[in-house]
């Protein structure tokens, strides 16, 4: 059975098998606009809880779900992938990378993605998947939110999907996006309708984002139906 540090050090198959054989998981057919995406994930993330990760820092592994934000805002880059736009964008990041769907959405689209997250399971996940489906990984660091390595800068792209449950990660993610964000980079946020909402659109302001566009999305999916926002950040200076 592989521990994490060997998870982080196997590619491809080897990384696909070793996570079958740690964890019980199922495989998940995703349809995203006119593709489907094959999920490998943690067949119950209830199973994943540690007392020790709450007691620490309140982590919970909320990233072996497939959320509807997540599934929304991978849509909008499937249909970005049919447009005339150039083959490589440009450099992205996505912020809570969960088990990759978003991630691999945009790298369908032509981004050079990072993937991050604060779990390195979820990182493992993220790899299997991109190799399964598209037959390469991103690169896949994990980050702290509330330490954000400083080399990470110049992006084009930064991508978080529901993650403004939390009012703290609210306030966080608009001081990331204007130090990360290249000059006229977007970063875009899908949130359901979350706690933090009026807390990231007031430190955007305070930091000098602008929103550039929300635009509403409907998610149906046998009892689940949510009205998911896209928020387009930039700049103000962009």
């Amino acid at each position: 059975m592989a521990n994490k540090t060997e998870l982080h050090d196997l590619h491809g198959d080897d990384l696909v098998a070793a996570l079958r054989d740690r964890f019980k998981t199922v495989v998940s057919d995703v349809p995203v606009g006119d593709r489907t995406f094959s999920i490998v994930r943690p067949s119950n993330s209830d199973d994943l809880i540690r007392e020790e990760d709450f007691v620490l820092d309140e982590r919970l592994p909320y990233w072996a779900d497939i959320w509807p934000a997540s599934t929304i805002l991978a849509r909008h880059f499937v249909e970005l992938s049919k447009s005339k736009r150039p083959r490589n964008p440009g450099r992205g990041l996505e912020l809570g990378c969960g088990v990759g769907l978003v991630t691999l959405a945009a790298m369908v689209a032509g981004y050079d993605m990072i993937a991050s997250d604060y779990y390195t399971d979820a990182l493992a996940f993220t790899r299997a998947n991109a190799f399964r489906n598209i037959g390469r990984s991103p690169d896949a660091p994990m980050i702290d939110w509330r330490h954000f390595p400083a080399d990470v800068k110049g992006l084009d792209l930064i991508l978080a999907s529901d993650v403004l449950y939390e009012k703290e990660y609210a306030r966080l993610l608009p001081g990331i996006f204007k130090r990360a964000l290249a000059p006229g980079g977007m970063a875009i946020v899908s949130d359901p309708g979350r706690v933090g909402v009026p807390d990231f659109l007031e430190e955007c302001k305070d930091v000098g984002l602008v929103i550039r566009s929300k635009t509403t999305h409907a998610f149906e999916e046998g009892e689940i139906k949510q009205q998911i926002d896209l928020y387009e950040v930039a700049d103000s200076r962009s």
